[in-house]
């Protein structure tokens, strides 16, 4: 099975990878970051893997300081420099929770904990992800910023297709560069972890406030920064159990909407 839809596992993760296995089935990710890792890790020596690595833009506030980013409009925010995307997605690029959920996706599609999963802003967007292994090797995905690369290779699989993307000019690109996640100008992406070690139904609130929130910037009721503000307002305010049921899972998801739509 495919999955170009990164909410269903952040929400119902668990209940999802329960079902797959139950059915012995394949999941296969069609996020260019989690297609990448599916690529490169060795799924039958998971023992001599260290860690993944999932590359991120940066968005277009990478370069804002905190002050500037309060002041950015929806048009601003949707102007993603290397990916054309809808808006919802280019929003919580620009706040780098997309980010954040894909952490959380890693760690159900790969089985790995928060702690041995990273970020890093590689703006290029050339390297889609990355694998480190105990004997010191890190494994690099590349390809042109293009989502008909992953989606050819999902529908391919285990085979690969031909795809029309644009092929990877390396001597033209010239140099790749990389840089830390800015925990403190992003609070997007502590939240995230946060909700991921706390575990339960967290994510699903965090997911659900996220979605209330961004809404709310877009339909210009609240400014840039009370997209994050508002999220960890609920996270605070919300009551976590086990995500072990559908129903749990929902009543989780309508109790951070509401939270959130009291919060703005």
């Amino acid at each position: 099975m495919a999955l170009a839809n990164k909410e269903c596992l952040v929400s119902a993760g668990t209940l999802m990878i329960r079902e797959v296995a139950s059915a012995g089935a394949t999941l296969l990710p069609v996020d260019s970051e989690h297609s990448a890792i599916f690529q490169l890790f060795d799924f039958e020596r998971r023992e001599a893997i260290e860690k993944i690595i999932l590359t991120a833009s940066g968005g277009p506030f990478r370069s804002l300081a905190a002050d500037e980013m309060e002041k950015m409009t929806p048009e601003q925010a949707v102007k993603h420099p290397n990916w054309s995307m809808g808006p919802k997605i280019s929003i919580d690029s620009a706040t780098m929770m997309n980010k954040g959920l894909e952490l959380i996706e890693a760690h159900h599609l790969f089985g790995l904990p928060a702690e041995r999963i990273e970020i890093l802003v590689h703006p290029q967007s050339v390297i889609h992800s990355l694998v480190a292994y105990v004997d010191g090797s890190v494994l690099a995905h590349l390809g042109s910023p293009d989502m008909r690369t992953p989606i050819a290779y999902a529908l391919g699989w285990p085979r690969r297709m031909h795809a029309p993307a644009a092929r990877l000019d390396l001597a033209k690109l010239r140099q790749l560069t990389f840089e830390p996640p800015d925990f403190e100008r992003f609070p997007c992406l502590r939240l995230a972890q946060e909700a991921l070690r706390a575990g339960g139904t967290a994510p699903t609130v965090l997911n659900a406030a996220n979605e209330v929130a961004v809404q709310a910037f877009l339909d210009r009721a609240i400014g840039f920064g009370e997209i994050a503000r508002t999220v960890e307002r609920v996270l605070s305010q919300a009551t976590f159990v086990d995500a072990d049921s559908l129903e749990a899972v929902a009543h989780a998801d309508a109790e951070g909407r509401r939270l959130a739509a009291a919060a703005l």
